[in-house]
């Protein structure tokens, strides 16, 4: 089930109903609900996955009490690299199997061997890159004391099944969820609008830029050899706006959908574009899996202590390992890579922690030296992201190679027998309202509530009726 469908519309009013009129006051049944809801809502794409959901849970449930109980440290590490073999088995075996092998028989032929290895035909679970990480959390931080392990199976199977964030995140940690949970809930009208003002906000910017820039960006990445210097810059242009309006907006929708049940989900972008350098759009982008990879990897590697060589290496790994998260693909690993190489000069000259605050902060236009920090930041980050919407490596060089070979920027039509001009118009009034809002959660909240509201349902129906795209991106990691 995906947000922007017709079951989704009826299935949240059905859940809401349930849940606050029904079994309102009853803590207990209310999880049970949301457990129930949530394994719905998974098993809509392929019931059949639902047993990888709930082994995950079962597993780390039985694991998290096992690890609290034992006081010798020897038996508690065991638990916890059970738990964490187990669940990287898990992705490792779904999500990279064939990748791995595959690169194994390229890398032989290259050397002049011949080999004949079988690839499996397996399926891609939706989501597992995310529940996998949000139940190694738990175990984790159980491990480190940082959090008593729930003697409530229902309570933690709806942690980790938490139908609004289940399947692209954001990954939250136990320590932030799971006491919600716990607590009796009472419906808060305030704290429900704002999360209808998500829903709507992250319906506009998945079926308004994301679902229009995707039609741009499948003809420019599909017929790339053929044109331009400037078609193939704004192929990158709108593929960073596709990604966002995508992942943002499933991040706004699920956020929304959680306070709808009086539930705080952490915070998953904050504007990134705005960014004035790398290091402050990775605190603004994909926030939970940055400081999830930050807690969990780079600070037990040693983080920012030790030699500059050792900061440079854990930079390395995170940024790689983040890569691979994203898919299967050496693109992907080039994308990290890249991001890499972007931060260490940050990393190297101790500013990769500057601009802890919005850009130009309670400016309407921002100083030349910021807008000019924010192009520039823009542009290596769209260079990047060339290569993660490549279907392959070839794919990523051959893009840059049409660039220079064709070096023209003249305004040409494309396969799908359109301009640019007006997608340009759109995303530039797109840029200018999140410029404006910056401070907020959302651009709806604050004057005209209800004009800008009844603004933006018209606009995602009137872009919807015609959408080519439903899907998210993100539900392929």
């Amino acid at each position: 089930m995906i947000f922007n469908s017709l079951p989704f519309l009826i299935f949240l009013p059905v859940v809401f109903i349930l849940y606050w009129f029904i079994f309102k006051g009853h803590t207990k049944w209310q999880n049970l609900l949301v457990l129930v809801a949530s394994y719905i809502f998974y098993g809509w794409w392929d019931y059949r996955f639902l047993a990888l959901v709930a082994a995950s849970t079962l597993v780390d449930y039985i694991l998290g009490l096992a690890i609290a109980k034992k006081k010798l440290l020897t038996w508690r590490k065991a638990f916890l690299i059970c738990s964490i073999l187990f669940n990287l088995g898990l992705l490792g075996f779904f999500k990279y199997f064939n990748f791995f092998i595959k690169s194994w028989i390229d890398a032989g032929e290259s050397l002049g061997f011949t080999m004949h290895l079988e690839t499996l035909q397996i399926i891609l679970p939706v989501g597992i890159s995310f529940y996998t990480f949000q139940t190694l959390s738990y175990t984790i931080d159980v491990y480190r004391n940082r959090i008593t392990p729930t003697p409530d199976f229902i309570k933690f199977a709806a942690f980790v099944s938490f139908f609004p964030q289940l399947v692209a995140g954001p990954i939250e940690r136990a320590s932030r969820l799971l006491p919600q949970f716990a607590a009796a809930r009472k419906f808060n009208f305030e704290f429900a609008k704002s999360g209808v003002h998500l829903i709507i906000w992250g319906l506009f910017q998945k079926i308004v830029i994301a679902d229009n820039c995707a039609t741009f960006v499948n003809a420019i990445f599909s017929n790339y050899e053929n044109l331009n210097s400037l078609s193939l810059t704004l192929g990158a242009i709108y593929f960073a706006f596709q990604i966002y309006g995508d992942f943002a907006g499933y991040s706004n929708i699920a956020i929304g959908t959680g306070r709808l049940l009086g539930f705080d989900l952490m915070r998953n972008f904050n504007y990134p574009y705005f960014s004035r350098n790398v290091g402050e759009f990775w605190r603004r982008w994909h926030i939970s899996l940055s400081t999830w990879f930050r807690d969990y990897l780079y600070i037990p590697l040693g983080g920012s202590r030790g030699s500059k060589f050792q900061q440079i290496r854990n930079t390395f790994i995170i940024f790689l390992v983040s890569g691979l998260w994203h898919g299967a693909n050496w693109t992907f690993v080039a994308w990290g890579a890249l991001h890499a190489l972007f931060f260490i000069p940050l990393l190297i000259k101790k500013t990769n922690r500057k601009y802890p605050e919005n850009s130009s902060h309670n400016q309407i236009f921002p100083p030349y030296r910021e807008l000019v920090k924010m192009i520039f930041t823009f542009s290596i980050v769209c260079i990047a992201w060339v290569f993660f919407r490549s279907p392959s490596i070839n794919d990523s060089f051959g893009y840059f190679i049409s660039f220079f070979s064709n070096f023209s920027f003249v305004p040409e039509y494309l396969v799908i027998g359109r301009y640019n001009m007006e997608l340009l118009l759109l995303i530039a009034i797109f840029v200018l309202i999140e410029w404006f809002y910056r401070g907020r959660e959302e651009p709806i909240t604050g004057n005209r509530p209800i004009l800008k509201t009844s603004l933006a349902l018209l606009m995602i129906v009137m872009f919807g009726v015609y959408s080519e795209h439903s899907d998210f991106i993100y539900f392929q990691f």
